[in-house]
């Protein structure tokens, strides 16, 4: 069953639809709003007012951005978190859409069972991965050099444990598509390089960018495992900002308030950019008919 269409509602449903939206929206933005507030404001006003509070800054002073943005550690953290977040979104979205692919559309003995792990690793709390994860970081590699302590830690990682949770996304996208395109290529003479290339990839991509936007988002507010791994300057930017504020930055409130601002960007900006294949990846199937 399908809900009807807005314009079809009664004028009493229509109003409290739009109350509900107005209500939620203004709940969601009323902490980003005093996030802004707080960054604008001197860390005198703020401690004058005992906190953060909804009043307008006197005056403004951007002095929360300009501190952050003028910190070299701040930077080089924020370099290394691309430098992680970007390999591990291409290493799990790549290796789940081949996975996706073949679960989906190839018949063989344990493909269920196979299925059925990747799915069951997203259930494991990854609490529980501290201890085994930490140790396999520190046991790996060959002669003096060891990942444990580097951004190989990270992604080595993040690319393992986000692949579960991809080829879950990716089989069942790819399992929605007509298996009677991929026959129509076969008896063309395609080859599988030729029908995934052609004719699988093509369809995926409003899949690929809501499932790569996912990833990004994940990986890029980590703070656990950059904490367990990684130690020092190699800490991903939520991490080493927690670390600045406990250090030359303690009860500075407008600088922590500016540099959440700033850590929160780049995945919303990832957004407004993929925003029309995101939505058109997690409503495929959706659609009546």
């Amino acid at each position: 069953m399908y809900p009807s269409p807005e314009h079809t509602w009664r004028p009493g449903a229509r109003v409290f639809y739009w109350s509900c939206v107005a209500s939620v929206t203004l709940v969601w933005l009323t902490p980003i709003f005093l996030l802004i507030l707080t960054a604008l404001k001197s860390n005198r006003q703020i401690n004058s007012e005992q906190g953060a509070k909804f009043t307008i800054p006197e005056p403004f002073l951007p002095e929360g951005f300009m501190t952050i943005l003028s910190n070299g550690a701040f930077w080089t953290s924020l370099m290394y978190s691309f430098m992680v977040v970007l390999p591990v979104v291409c290493i799990a979205v790549g290796f789940a859409t081949l996975a996706g692919y073949v679960l989906a559309k190839h018949k063989f003995l344990g493909r269920t069972w196979i299925f059925a792990i990747f799915v069951a690793g997203n259930f494991v709390p990854f609490q529980v991965l501290t201890f085994p994860v930490l140790r396999m970081m520190q046991d790996l590699g060959f002669g003096e050099w060891s990942p444990y302590n580097s951004l190989w830690s990270l992604i080595i990682f993040h690319g393992a444990f986000q692949t579960g949770f991809c080829v879950f996304f990716m089989r069942n996208f790819i399992a929605a598509l007509p298996t009677e395109l991929i026959e129509a290529a076969r008896m063309e003479g395609a080859n599988e390089l030729q029908v995934f290339t052609r004719i699988i990839l093509p369809l995926l991509r409003p899949a690929l960018a809501a499932l790569g936007l996912l990833i990004f988002t994940f990986v890029w507010n980590d703070f656990y495992w950059s904490l367990v791994l990684t130690q020092g300057d190699l800490m991903l930017v939520p991490t080493q900002l927690v670390n600045l504020a406990r250090g030359q930055w303690q009860n500075q409130w407008n600088v922590m308030a500016g540099g959440s601002i700033i850590v929160a960007l780049p995945p919303l900006v990832f957004f407004f950019f993929l925003q029309r294949q995101f939505v058109a990846g997690l409503t495929l199937g959706a659609q009546k008919g």
